[in-house]
């Protein structure tokens, strides 16, 4: 069985390793070991502080397989992003030229500067390992924390957004890059993600042309790729869209990629679970899958497993509760597998 849990500091040497295979793309943790240290300590600190509103909290998790303990992918939530320093997205506008006289009408898409998107709540961090891909880990580890921000809203801000990976080749060539980006840094992609993961994004956005560009004026593969995921992220986008995520016209101000969000109450996953108790049954039927949640802080643990509502009850097995750190009569949160995961 796998589960999410919180990081911890033994941790690291499983996420460097994450961080080191991962490619490009996998901005937010660059394989840099004192980094990485600094980011399980500020989740670490997270975990721990006393919070009643969304502040510079991150919290990192991790899923692990329950048997070996082996560490086979993370996620996190960024409680309020830009308030330490400035954050940046393209706003995707449209400028209008006409002219009744000449008979012209023309839509012009274009990228205005922005730091709209400033003081919401970001899922980021998202990395599974190829092995751990199958059973529906990705689903697990991906809507893990929308029980978690249901179990703790005042911990997150109303809107939460995430950024996804946009159009990179093999070899880490980014068009938007090339198109855009390059001209004012003569950097290639990669070695702009380096300096972005090591928390200097806001120092090459704020480098960055502040008067509108018409995307007319991109080379016409930078324009393709604008508002587009990579192809291995397009499972991600789609699960987020069925949980209510949604492209508003933000992208990345590096690869192009999109932001979608959403309002937190209106996620499938938080506005569906429900509050439960645990009932541990030796023997389960006609159980049905469920994203599962116990509905601590510190050890916070979550899994998909078969589980059975009665009443305010929900019915679980031992392994599950095991998986859960939780006994019979403790307080769990709970989504049907259907809606968010198929």
């Amino acid at each position: 069985m796998k589960r999410i849990r919180p990081i911890r500091l033994d941790d690291l040497d499983a996420l460097l390793h994450m961080a080191q295979t991962a490619g490009t793309g996998f901005t937010s943790l660059p394989p840099n070991r004192d980094f990485l240290l600094a980011k399980i300590e500020r989740s670490v600190q997270s975990f721990a502080a006393d919070v009643m509103q969304a502040g510079p909290e991150r919290y990192l998790f991790v899923l692990e397989d329950v048997d070996s303990g082996e560490v086979g992918g993370c996620c996190a939530i960024e409680a309020a992003c830009g308030l330490d320093e400035a954050f940046y997205s393209y706003r995707v506008g449209l400028t209008v030229h006409a002219s009744r006289e000449l008979g012209v009408y023309k839509q012009v898409p274009t990228l205005y500067l922005s730091n709209d998107l400033t003081g919401t709540s970001m899922l980021c961090s998202l990395y599974l390992r190829p092995e751990f891909r199958a059973g529906g880990a990705g689903h697990l580890l991906s809507r893990s924390r929308f029980l978690f921000i249901a179990n703790f809203p005042q911990r997150f801000s109303k809107k939460v957004i995430a950024e996804l990976r946009g159009v990179s080749s093999e070899d880490g060539r980014s068009p938007f890059w090339e198109g855009l980006g390059r001209h004012f840094f003569h950097i290639a992609y990669g070695d702009a993600e380096h300096i972005v993961g090591q928390g200097n994004k806001a120092c090459i956005a704020e480098l960055m042309p502040r008067h509108p560009i018409y995307t007319v004026l991109l080379p016409q593969e930078a324009q393709d790729v604008l508002g587009k995921v990579h192809p291995q992220t397009a499972p991600a986008l789609s699960l987020l869209e069925r949980e209510g995520f949604r492209y508003q016209g933000y992208v990345d101000i590096f690869d192009g990629g999109p932001s979608v969000e959403a309002l937190s109450t209106d996620i499938h996953s938080v506005r569906e679970s429900l509050e439960l108790t645990a009932a541990v049954s030796d023997k389960l039927t006609a159980a049905d899958s469920y994203l599962i949640a116990n509905r601590e802080l510190g050890n916070y643990r979550c899994v998909l497993a078969p589980a059975k509502i009665e009443g305010s009850h929900l019915q679980i097995d031992a392994a599950t509760a095991a998986a859960l750190d939780i006994r019979a009569g403790g307080s769990l949160r709970a989504v049907a597998q259907e809606g968010g995961a198929r």
